[in-house]
């Protein structure tokens, strides 16, 4: 087994007994990184002599008469981590997985790489993603397909795909994801590793490359509930330059674990377990529910009415906001730049045109539509009336139950090649997970099972700004099963 499989907590007792050095970490993390990467593809940018040159540092730290005091104050001390590569980070390029930005390298540190810093985690490197964030299966990067661990056929998920595949693999302890309509979550249930999606606000967006602004949130991947809790504790906090960042205090996530959801009110949305959902993920959610309900918690069954506009809804604001924020990239400024062209009109369109990949596209083309003069009440306007409907629902819902549960995704992944010529179908595997997004929620995927020996996973929706309920449930269910100690079987590889 990997070391980076083992918890953050027990790798930081591992340094303060000294069975370990930082550097060692790092090195653990680039002989995974050589001896699995080439199969599953995550990285698209390694930073080695970056990373041991801060692990050097880091040692040098424990070694002296503090160590330990510091060790105590961040348990994120040495630990390798990977980075979505839409998410900035100083002289190291960010390419957002597009030819447009192959190039570019980013001034200054998004605010959660500012405060990973601070807390000594050590970056090795930028990970692979659907192009912009936009995609449920990281095959519109622009450089290549990342793979799943458990079958190097299948998807890993997206748009932070790679992100959770790092962590499947055993490449890095922990990664960050951006999660719009359930990229987080939705890689989390594909490669049986836990992703939470944070409210919206809770999570500093400076320096995460916009795809939806509204809808955005960066959150962390992680082997175990308890890993999440320790990296939100982190990265979480008011942060002056993101002018959406709540000014909410940060809770010791750590100190929810109690294991204890006796009397804890659970709603099921039923929309969400019946036509649609592959029979293995319901017969998974179904066990994991009696689980909950012999650990106290109250489990019963509930509706969101308006379930069935979610998708036309998110894809309408989604992408009327990717059509506003993609706008600055026009080849004049930095990024793609069409050569021997005759006037600026010509500039933005062949420099477009060459550097965005087809999904990006298509959804600029769809945001321009909707947002275009003429169009604009009948689509964009109703879109956000029905968005607060949506938001709606929830509230309803959570005057009665502390949690809304279901399936993560109606299916587990699937193999690479097969809808990607099918943007509709795409689409639909992020049903369970937009609502949350439309309703600026926190949310958990973690393992629960399996159907057709892939990883399934169970979401946990809380109210806003309670994370912790949502991890204290999520940590409960967790001691009382073993789906997240199982490691991928690489079908179809040699690892």
């Amino acid at each position: 087994m990997s070391l980076l499989k083992q918890s953050i907590l027990s790798i930081n007792k591992k340094l303060a007994a000294r069975e370990v050095s930082a550097v060692e970490l790092v090195n653990a993390s680039y002989d995974r990184i050589a001896s699995t990467d080439s199969q599953v593809q995550a990285f698209l940018t390694l930073t080695k002599e970056q990373a041991t040159a801060r692990a050097t540092i880091l040692d040098a730290v424990l070694s002296g008469g503090e160590g330990n005091a510091v060790l105590a104050a961040n348990p994120l001390f040495g630990i390798p981590m990977g980075i979505k590569d839409n998410i900035v980070t100083k002289g190291v390029r960010t390419t957002c997985a597009s030819k447009f930005l192959e190039n570019y390298t980013a001034i200054y540190d998004a605010t959660v790489i500012s405060k990973l810093n601070a807390s000594n985690a050590v970056m090795v490197g930028k990970l692979n993603m659907d192009e912009f964030a936009m995609g449920s299966s990281n095959e519109n990067s622009a450089f290549f397909p990342t793979r799943n661990p458990w079958d190097l056929t299948a998807v890993p998920g997206g748009s932070s795909g790679a992100s959770a595949a790092s962590v499947a693999a055993g490449q890095v302890s922990f990664s960050l994801g951006s999660d719009t309509g359930g990229s987080i979550r939705q890689p989390a249930s594909y490669c049986g590793v836990v992703g939470v999606k944070p409210t919206y606000g809770r999570v500093s967006r400076y320096g995460l490359v916009a795809f939806a602004s509204s809808l955005d949130q960066i959150g962390p991947l992680t082997n175990s509930v308890e890993d999440a809790a320790v990296v939100l504790e982190s990265i979480c906090g008011h942060d002056a330059m993101d002018s959406t960042s709540a000014e909410v205090s940060t809770p010791r996530f750590r100190d929810a674990l109690t294991g204890d959801i006796k009397g804890l009110k659970i709603g099921v949305v039923s929309e969400w377990i019946g036509h649609g959902v592959e029979v293995g993920v319901r017969d998974a959610i179904n066990t994991a529910l009696k689980e909950l309900e012999a650990a106290g918690a109250i489990v019963e069954e509930v509706h969101l009415p308006h379930s069935e506009h979610v998708l036309g809804t998110y894809y309408l604001l989604a992408s009327s906001e990717a059509s506003s924020n993609l706008a600055r990239f026009d080849g004049v400024r930095y990024g793609v730049r069409a050569q021997g062209v005759k006037d600026l009109n010509e500039l933005y369109v062949r420099s477009r045109s060459e550097g965005f990949g087809p999904e990006v596209q298509r959804r600029i083309m769809l945001g321009t539509y909707a947002l275009s003069t003429g169009y604009y009440d009948a689509y964009y306007l109703k879109a956000q009336k029905v968005r607060t409907l949506i938001k709606q629902d929830f509230d309803r819902l959570f005057e009665t139950y502390d949690l809304i549960v279901g399936p993560t995704a109606p299916t587990v992944a699937f193999s690479l090649g097969a809808q990607f010529e099918d943007p509709k179908t795409m689409y639909l595997n992020d049903i369970c997970t937009i609502p949350v997004n439309l309703a600026g929620l926190p949310a958990i995927s973690l393992p629960c099972g399996f159907s057709k020996e892939m990883p399934v996973g169970l979401q946990m929706i809380a109210k806003p700004f309670d994370e912790a309920t949502m991890l204290r449930a999520a940590h409960a269910y967790e001691q009382r099963t073993t789906h997240h100690n199982v490691l991928p079987a690489w079908k179809g590889g040699n690892v």
